[in-house]
């Protein structure tokens, strides 16, 4: 007998189960598709994807499938895609984190052009700490699931790399589950990949649980980078910041942020805000922004959310250029400057150090994006 979905109380419409065919067909006028290119998914959101391959996987874990215990202990997916992934994965990731680990904990992922189904759990034991990184590379059609278990008072980074070649499609659904006085920081990061979905995903256990949730995304043309978030403030006490920025250029480059957060009734003490910065460097491409937030008690400590996309500054290039700094160096200074918020909290230095590079890069490939 197929599992029936679930749904929230104040968000009928956010079907959540393990099972697929619970879901209805996929049409892309629904609000949670309505911005995503369905032709170019490779058949992962309707099933018909032929999925017989797995991505390589370097670092220290222990392999897991789909009937291990903690497998859908943070994550019930909310979309066919993440369900089918869930079900149907063929070797999945699990990290331990017990005391404090001084070195991130890294886990490197490639593919070789096939597509896969993929799913990473990172149980967080209580009192622990640690960074864990999920670096993707390479090339496929990928859907998978990540599930984060952070303990109470443990303190859980997660970093995710999206650097994947320009012909890979990626789709992943990202929870994570905060124990009593928890912290846990997120920061995804994206540039490479034709197509790349992500959906993160924050529930509190315990009161006093501490989120922060930064993003940062830059798209070149014909790239489809897409986050939605959903923070789901279900007990009092909680705290949450989301900061998530994108650059784009070129033709059809396409960036999509969606920030839900949801304070419920018994969330009295809630404390939360989102922020979403888009800079546009060509005429040729398109950010949407969507901040979303519902309140269900008027006991609460703040709540706000703001958006805001816009093109180059010409006032700050005409000041660097009147100092002598040449256009392209000036270009990629406003840039830099643009991402340095969200780049100095990842903690890594080395990726972060990569991470600068990688702007360079982008802006490189199209002379500076004039």
């Amino acid at each position: 007998m197929a599992e029936q979905p679930t749904s929230t109380d104040a968000r009928p419409e956010r079907l959540t189960s393990r099972d697929p065919d619970a879901f209805p067909a996929i049409t892309g006028r629904e609000e949670e598709w309505r911005f995503t290119p369905l032709y170019r998914l490779r058949g992962l959101h309707d099933g018909t994807a032929t999925v017989d391959g797995t991505l390589s996987v370097d670092g220290d874990f222990e392999t897991i499938g789909p009937d291990h215990p903690l497998v859908g202990t943070a994550l019930t997916p909310a979309d066919r895609p993440s369900a089918q992934a869930m079900r149907d994965f063929k070797e999945g990731q699990l990290v331990t984190v017990e005391g404090e680990v001084a070195e991130p904990i890294v886990l490197r992922f490639k593919g070789s052009g096939e597509a896969s189904y993929g799913h990473v759990v990172v149980d967080a034991k209580p009192f622990s700490k640690a960074v864990v990184v999920l670096d993707h590379s390479g090339g496929g059609t990928h859907a998978g699931g990540v599930e984060l278990i952070v303990g109470d008072s443990a303190d859980l980074t997660l970093v995710s790399v999206q650097d994947w070649d320009d012909d890979a499609v990626h789709l992943s659904a990202q929870a994570a589950r905060l124990g009593r006085d928890a912290r846990f920081k997120s920061v995804v990061v994206t540039f490479g990949g034709d197509l790349v979905r992500l959906a993160p995903t924050v529930t509190y256990a315990g009161q006093g649980g501490d989120a922060q949730l930064l993003g940062l995304a830059f798209a070149d043309a014909k790239q489809h980078l897409e986050h939605r978030l959903f923070v789901d403030h279900a007990v009092p006490n909680c705290r949450s910041r989301v900061t998530y920025k994108a650059a784009a250029q070129g033709t059809e480059a396409h960036t999509v942020w969606i920030g839900d957060v949801l304070i419920r009734a018994g969330a009295s003490g809630t404390d939360t805000y989102e922020l979403n910065r888009n800079l546009l460097l060509s005429d040729e491409a398109r950010a949407d922004s969507v901040p979303n937030l519902e309140i269900e008690t008027g006991e609460i400590a703040g709540a706000g959310h703001a958006s805001a996309t816009g093109r180059f500054d010409d006032n700050q290039l005409f000041y660097l250029q009147s100092r002598g700094i040449a256009a392209d160096e000036a270009r990629r200074m406003v840039v830099r400057g643009f991402f340095h918020e969200v780049v100095r909290q990842i903690g890594v230095p080395a990726l972060e150090e990569r991470l600068d590079a990688a702007i360079d890069r982008e802006l490189s490939a199209t002379g500076g994006a004039k």
